[in-house]
């Protein structure tokens, strides 16, 4: 029989929907089951791109033995993580609590009261390193359950007791200052790898949000050194396997500390963040390279992650077909010589392998190499090498495609927005402009209701059942204040104000300032989640600040300003010790120390040449979080347009920040200076 799946939106409970084990979805009826049947939950958490994921699901969860002790024993609970990001976190709190580390796919035990007391992430077929088989777990827990209650839920008590416990410690309500900023630098210079570009060792993420900060930092201070780690990452980043050299985009993370072998699923949230970076870096520097891998991004998101709605999709697997029928990862981007001269002839072939540096033992596995551009001598023939790429991507075209994750997650859609937006505005490509209105205007005709309450997801044009978390409404309201900026629409900064309005009244705590990652009004699970330290995307608390801090540069909302503050204390308290993990909270709080400046275009229309020029100028002005607003004189779409006269008919800029104004120009390189250009 078909298992409660079969109507989820969620691609990866959709691929657990013919199993044999009777999954239910998570939901208040799984745990009444479980107390009706006095019997423990199983709950697997996992996502749709994860390869572990897919093994332990064809080991384990397709398998008809394994199947029926689940079913006779347990009520098997399946969750996607990217779904219920709640969940997840409540949970890998606990599992990382218990075990010292965590991972996908996430196995739990819990009593019907969702208390957790066993805990564990891949379990394998048979016994294997130490690991015990999954359904010697399920024989062991069914075992406790049954002979040791008592035990049981004592642990399980303990547990929940023992998270309560752990909190956060908040500073004092105040954004950092100098010092911390300093310290936090410091801290970042100490863990940098100077060979190979990134920090610490391998597995290596791409650090996108510390980058930010080293960007902003250097623009706000000149510290060389900043704009030189920043630099640097991102050259080996962009010259490493971990970016798709024909195709644009970036895998999830390198598995060495030399960026050579990726993890090779590519998701929105990498995409959308580095997309961003390399044109922030393009903007500080001029450099080709980053100008280069920031479109290349931005058409791969537009290309191969926009859905049929217009909004973009989470994510592709690492695994695909080898041409054998075989699921095996990264087939569709790993390359041998022989592939290279099949498609190329010998003479190209011997050319594409040097500039790719594939050879015949491989970096990968079975002698085959990730195409990436190590450093090396001489001068290669540009024409002759476009060639060769085109080649290879029409032959790369025909291999079985990965899958992909059609699920649009309002937060990663709302970062995706924000780099669409100033990509497409820096770089004169009103194509990646209009695909950021497309997914803006999905997200407000599909995921938010009347009360401006957003649906974390949707699929196919349907909303999905869960409830958006403070990263929703965060990322989101980042994305439409860009797309603001760009467009000179101010109905952008309205629906991120009423977005902000949900965050103040329902996601922050009136005294301290802290915020949650679910709602007041949320459902009610063991803990309320809240985590002020990026993951692989910025914290919700972070990104709220940065929100909250841009929203009252536009309108001089004051609760907004307050907000921000409060929440920037955490970043006061955390940014000395680890930096790297606070990445975007120490970005804002260069956007706070520097006011941030509020930049006013007005001009006689909005396509008016001189109008689009200082538009322009001010997008292009490196001062951290400075927002923009365009309009004609007494435009009421923007407050800061309000009584702002043309200057002797001529468009006018200007600038203010923390109370003081300079004086208006209607001279380019005059606001250049003004905005950090």
């Amino acid at each position: 029989m078909p298992n409660r799946l079969a109507h989820e939106t969620s691609p990866y409970l959709l691929q657990h929907a013919d199993n044999p084990v009777d999954w239910w979805p998570w939901s208040a009826e799984a745990f009444e089951e479980a107390r009706k049947r006095n019997v423990p939950v199983l709950l697997s958490v996992g996502y749709s791109s994860c390869h572990w994921c897919h093994v332990m699901a064809h080991e384990s969860f397709e398998d008809q033995e394994t199947a029926d002790l689940l079913n006779a024993h347990f009520v098997s609970v399946k969750v996607d993580r990217e779904e219920r990001p709640d969940v997840d976190a409540v949970y890998m709190e606990a599992v990382q609590a218990a075990t010292g580390h965590g991972g996908w796919p996430m196995t739990v035990f819990l009593t019907p009261d969702a208390e957790p007391f066993y805990f564990g992430t891949y379990f394998p077929p048979a016994p294997r390193q130490g690991m015990p088989s999954f359904r010697q777990v399920l024989q062991g827990v069914h075992s406790a359950w049954t002979d040791r209650r008592e035990e049981v839920t004592d642990v399980a008590g303990k547990i929940v007791r023992d998270l309560a416990e752990r909190e956060i410690s908040y500073g004092d309500s105040q954004a950092p200052g100098e010092e911390q900023l300093s310290a936090a630098l410091l801290g970042l210079t100490r863990e940098y790898d100077p060979q190979r570009g990134g920090f610490a060792g391998a597995p290596k993420f791409p650090p996108s949000m510390v980058i930010e900060f080293l960007l902003r930092h250097h623009a706000r201070t000149g510290a060389e050194g900043a704009l030189q780690m920043a630099q640097d990452t991102c050259e080996r980043m962009a010259r490493g396997g971990i970016y798709d050299q024909l195709g644009g985009g970036f895998a999830r993370y390198s598995v060495d500390r030399d960026w050579i072998v990726p993890h090779f699923e590519k998701m929105l949230y990498d995409n959308a963040l580095l997309c961003r970076v390399y044109a922030h870096l393009w903007r500080s520097t001029g450099s080709e390279l980053a100008r280069r891998v920031a479109l290349e991004t931005a058409d791969f998101m537009v290309r191969e992650l926009r859905t049929a709605e217009g909004g973009f999709a989470s994510a592709l697997d690492a695994d695909s077909d080898d041409g054998t029928g075989r699921h095996v990862e990264g087939a569709y981007y790993v390359w041998t010589p022989e592939q290279l001269t099949e498609v190329l002839g010998e003479e190209d072939a011997e050319l594409a392998a040097q500039y790719f540096g594939v050879t015949e033992e491989g970096t990968f596995e079975h002698g085959s190499s990730v195409l990436q551009l190590p450093q090396q001598e001489g001068v290669f023939d540009a024409g002759r090498i476009d060639s060769v790429k085109a080649r290879l991507l029409d032959a790369r075209a025909a291999r079985p495609a990965p899958g992909r994750d059609d699920k649009v997650v309002a937060a990663w859609n709302g970062l995706a927005i924000a780099a669409l937006a100033e990509t497409g505005a820096y770089f004169d490509r009103p194509d990646l402009v209009e695909a950021a209105v497309t997914a803006a205007d999905l997200l407000v005709r599909l995921h938010l209701d009347e009360q401006a309450r957003l649906s974390r997801t949707s699929k196919d044009g349907r909303a999905g059942a869960n409830a958006g978390v403070l990263e929703d409404y965060a990322d989101v309201a980042e994305g439409f204040l860009a797309l603001a900026s760009v467009t000179g629409e101010g109905v952008w900064l309205e629906f991120a104000g009423f977005l902000l309005d949900h965050v103040l009244a329902r996601f922050a705590d009136p005294d301290s300032g802290a915020l949650h990652d679910t709602a007041a009004d949320a459902e009610k699970l063991i803990r309320r989640p809240q985590d002020p330290t990026d993951n692989a995307t910025p914290s919700g608390w972070t990104a709220a600040a940065a929100a909250l801090l841009g929203y009252a540069a536009h309108t001089g909302a004051e609760p907004h300003r307050v907000a921000a503050e409060k929440a920037l204390g955490v970043v006061k308290a955390l940014g000395p010790r680890v930096p790297r993990f606070i990445g975007w909270g120490l970005a804002v709080a260069e956007a706070f120390l520097d006011g941030p400046r509020e930049i006013a275009i007005v001009g006689p229309g909005l396509d008016d040449e001189g109008t689009r020029a200082l538009h322009r100028t001010a997008l292009l002005g490196t001062a951290p979080g400075a927002v923009v607003a365009l309009g004609t004189p007494g435009s009421d779409e923007f407050p800061l347009l309000a009584d702002r006269p043309l200057s002797g008919g001529e468009p006018t800029a200007y600038v203010c920040r923390n109370f003081t104004c300079d004086a208006p120009t209607t001279d380019e390189d005059r606001l250049r200076t003004q905005v950090g250009g």
